[in-house]
């Protein structure tokens, strides 16, 4: 295969990348304007800066509902979290994670894989699904039509280690880990028979495989947390390995979501 259609089937993966990257960089920057804004000084009625409130007189309780809108993440004295949200990628996913302490981490990711990044690597696999025993003479031929995923259905679990990174920027850190990824696919395939072998097909058909596979995959990501409501924003790469379907086929896949903590 030459390089110029190696691109050409990459070329969606690199489009999706970049996006989510740009979309990622946009949610950092509003976040820390955002924070940088609300972290100056009000004045108020008295004249007194918030700073200078609280150097000289007793901090200001909260209570009730308003004590809820304060994030948790990062007050090393109240791990464990657990935070709850979703994830915009490959794949589209709900996401659940679990603070276990300050550097240790559990993520659980259950969704849909985008099933438009893998259209030529099913398309590839058609012929691994073509028995041709069952043709009726040596001359039949089948060819592929088109394919359509009807479930891609995925299931991560992955261990994160994460460092502090607030001299960057408050709020901030980074993150590593392994994990193990689930993939169930069901694709419709859909070909033209020949009982003659030539270009003009006799007949059309149909048939569905069930593809299921698994493998480790390799993590990091960067999460963003200081807001004035318990919500923390992540983008993140994971490398994944196939050692069942297709042994030894690795993955690029990634996204970014948003999870409330609790």
């Amino acid at each position: 295969m030459d390089a110029g259609s190696s691109f050409g089937r990459d070329a969606p993966v690199i489009f999706v990348l970049m996006s989510l990257a740009r979309f990622f960089i946009v949610v950092i920057f509003c976040a820390v304007s955002v924070s940088t804004l609300a972290q100056k000084a009000r004045i108020y009625n008295s004249g007194k800066s918030m700073y200078t409130q609280k150097r000289y007189s007793a901090p200001p309780k909260v209570r009730g509902e308003k004590a809820k809108t304060v994030c948790p993440i990062f007050v090393a004295s109240k791990y464990p979290f657990q935070g709850f949200g979703i994830k915009l990628g490959d794949p589209f996913a709900l996401t659940y994670k679990y603070y276990a302490s300050e550097h240790f981490s559990v993520a659980v990711d259950v969704g849909k894989a985008s099933s438009g990044l893998y259209n030529n690597y099913f398309k590839e696999k058609f012929t691994e699904y073509v028995v041709t025993d069952t043709f009726s003479t040596a001359e039949a031929s089948i060819e592929y039509y088109t394919h359509k995923v009807t479930s891609d259905l995925v299931g991560e679990v992955k261990l994160l280690y994460s460092v502090d990174v607030q001299k960057l920027a408050p709020g901030l850190q980074l993150y590593v880990g392994v994990g193990w990824e689930f993939k169930n696919s069901k694709i419709q395939y859909d070909y033209t028979y020949s009982e003659r072998g030539d270009e003009n097909p006799d007949a059309f058909g149909r048939f569905d495989r069930v593809r299921t596979t698994m493998g480790p995959q390799a993590v990091a990501g960067i999460e963003f947390s200081h807001f004035s409501i318990p919500i923390a924003v992540f983008m993140e790469m994971e490398c994944f390995a196939d050692v069942m379907a297709d042994p030894g086929w690795t993955r690029l896949e990634g996204g970014a979501g948003l999870r409330y903590i609790f």
